[in-house]
């Protein structure tokens, strides 16, 4: 899954207006225009279609996760350059305050039982013997499984 495709399912999934994003990149100190946003979600053959940047879809998420959870004390952490699927299974998780069991039961909405076990694996460090990536159909699946939970009516991204 490409950046934009994650932004994207975000913003549908939580229904977010682009004022409210450019107030989430807010949140982690980033200064975001309402352009910048909308040529985010173009499609891709759209010529004024732009690429999103890993430390832009970082510090989206670390807005994000002040966005639901509420501001912490002190400065937001920087976004990180580098970034793959299990930071940003990692980074929902939190933004959704979710145990091991809630993300278990969306798993299971889009029918794709896992262990405790399973899970735990992709959210250790990647020199753990036990670690696991996390693929783009598994993070595409978590994403589809949240938005069947908090949009059950809704039509499928």
């Amino acid at each position: 899954m490409t950046n934009n495709d994650i932004f994207r399912r975000i913003r549908y999934t939580f229904d977010l207006k682009d004022s409210t994003i450019v107030d989430i990149f807010a949140l982690a100190n980033v200064s975001m225009t309402r352009a910048q946003v909308a040529a985010w979600l173009k499609k891709d053959e759209d010529d004024a279609f732009v690429t999103m940047k890993n430390k832009e879809l970082a510090a989206f998420l670390n807005g994000f996760i002040s966005f639901k959870r509420g501001k912490r004390e002190g400065p937001p952490p920087a976004p990180e350059a580098q970034l793959n699927n299990n930071m940003v299974f990692q980074k929902l998780r939190i933004a959704l305050n979710m145990k091991a069991d809630d993300v278990l039961e969306v798993f299971e909405l889009v029918g794709l039982p896992l262990s405790h076990h399973e899970l735990s694996a992709f959210f250790r460090k990647p020199g753990h013997k036990n670690y696991r990536e996390c693929k783009d159909q598994m993070l595409r699946n978590f994403l589809l499984g949240i938005q069947r939970q908090l949009r059950p009516n809704a039509d499928i991204l």
